[in-house]
Protein backbone atom coordinates (compact mmCIF):
# COMPACT_ATOMS: atom_id res chain seq x y z
CA UNK A 1 0.00 0.00 0.00
CA UNK A 2 1.06 3.33 -1.28
CA UNK A 3 -0.15 6.72 0.00
CA UNK A 4 -1.17 9.53 -2.50
CA UNK A 5 -1.76 13.20 -1.58
CA UNK A 6 -5.64 14.48 -2.57
CA UNK A 7 -6.58 18.10 -3.52
CA UNK A 8 -6.51 19.62 0.00
CA UNK A 9 -2.37 20.02 -1.46
CA UNK A 10 -3.16 21.93 -4.47
CA UNK A 11 -2.07 25.54 -4.37
CA UNK A 12 -0.62 25.19 -0.68
CA UNK A 13 2.13 22.37 -0.54
CA UNK A 14 3.19 23.01 2.77
CA UNK A 15 5.94 20.44 2.25
CA UNK A 16 5.56 18.92 5.85
CA UNK A 17 5.57 15.32 4.33
CA UNK A 18 8.33 16.62 2.17
CA UNK A 19 10.75 16.11 5.56
CA UNK A 20 9.10 13.37 7.61
CA UNK A 21 9.60 11.06 4.54
CA UNK A 22 12.89 9.18 5.51
CA UNK A 23 13.10 7.47 1.61
CA UNK A 24 12.15 10.86 -0.54
CA UNK A 25 9.80 9.30 -2.71
CA UNK A 26 7.38 12.90 -2.58
CA UNK A 27 8.09 15.01 -5.88
CA UNK A 28 7.12 18.23 -6.45
CA UNK A 29 4.64 19.79 -9.45
CA UNK A 30 3.72 23.23 -10.28
CA UNK A 31 0.81 23.30 -8.50
CA UNK A 32 1.11 19.94 -5.67
CA UNK A 33 2.76 17.28 -4.00
CA UNK A 34 2.82 13.48 -5.80
CA UNK A 35 3.87 10.31 -3.97
CA UNK A 36 5.95 8.02 -6.13
CA UNK A 37 4.01 4.90 -5.53
CA UNK A 38 6.88 2.13 -6.30
CA UNK A 39 9.47 3.92 -4.24
CA UNK A 40 6.92 4.56 -1.10
CA UNK A 41 7.66 2.08 1.82
CA UNK A 42 4.45 2.40 3.30
CA UNK A 43 5.45 3.99 6.28
CA UNK A 44 2.91 6.78 6.90
CA UNK A 45 5.75 9.51 8.22
CA UNK A 46 3.84 11.50 5.60
CA UNK A 47 0.46 11.04 6.60
CA UNK A 48 0.94 12.03 10.59
CA UNK A 49 2.45 15.27 9.43
CA UNK A 50 0.27 17.10 6.76
CA UNK A 51 -1.12 19.52 8.32
CA UNK A 52 -3.87 19.17 5.40
CA UNK A 53 -4.97 15.90 5.96
CA UNK A 54 -4.11 15.42 2.09
CA UNK A 55 -2.57 12.44 2.41
CA UNK A 56 -4.34 9.07 2.64
CA UNK A 57 -3.44 5.34 1.81
CA UNK A 58 -4.15 4.76 -1.85
CA UNK A 59 -6.55 2.27 -1.40
CA UNK A 60 -8.76 3.98 0.49
CA UNK A 61 -8.45 7.19 -1.60
CA UNK A 62 -10.91 8.35 -4.91
CA UNK A 63 -9.64 6.63 -7.77
CA UNK A 64 -9.68 9.94 -9.39
CA UNK A 65 -6.79 11.03 -7.10
CA UNK A 66 -5.17 7.56 -7.33
CA UNK A 67 -5.17 8.11 -11.25
CA UNK A 68 -3.97 11.49 -10.76
CA UNK A 69 -0.92 10.77 -8.79
CA UNK A 70 -0.19 7.40 -10.90
CA UNK A 71 -0.31 9.76 -14.06
CA UNK A 72 2.51 12.24 -12.51
CA UNK A 73 4.99 9.45 -12.56
CA UNK A 74 3.93 7.41 -16.11
CA UNK A 75 2.75 10.48 -18.59
CA UNK A 76 4.92 12.75 -20.11
CA UNK A 77 4.81 15.75 -18.61
CA UNK A 78 4.77 19.55 -20.53
CA UNK A 79 8.19 20.88 -20.84
CA UNK A 80 9.43 17.05 -20.43
CA UNK A 81 10.44 14.66 -23.53
CA UNK A 82 10.15 11.17 -21.35
CA UNK A 83 8.22 10.42 -18.59
CA UNK A 84 9.41 10.81 -15.00
CA UNK A 85 8.93 6.92 -14.30
CA UNK A 86 11.34 6.07 -10.80
CA UNK A 87 14.07 8.09 -10.42
CA UNK A 88 15.08 7.33 -6.98
CA UNK A 89 14.72 10.25 -5.21
CA UNK A 90 12.98 13.50 -5.29
CA UNK A 91 16.03 15.27 -4.61
CA UNK A 92 17.92 13.38 -8.06
CA UNK A 93 14.81 15.45 -9.82
CA UNK A 94 13.96 18.75 -8.08
CA UNK A 95 10.85 20.79 -8.62
CA UNK A 96 9.27 19.44 -11.96
CA UNK A 97 7.42 22.34 -12.17
CA UNK A 98 4.38 20.60 -13.88
CA UNK A 99 1.32 18.64 -13.08
CA UNK A 100 -0.66 16.41 -15.38
CA UNK A 101 -3.21 17.54 -17.29
CA UNK A 102 -7.09 17.29 -15.57
CA UNK A 103 -8.26 13.53 -16.54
Amino acid sequence: MAYVIGPACTDVMDRSCVEECPIDCIYEGERKLYINPVECIDCGACETACPEQAITADRAAAPAVRDDNRRFFEEILPGRTTPLGTPGGAANVGPVGADVAPA
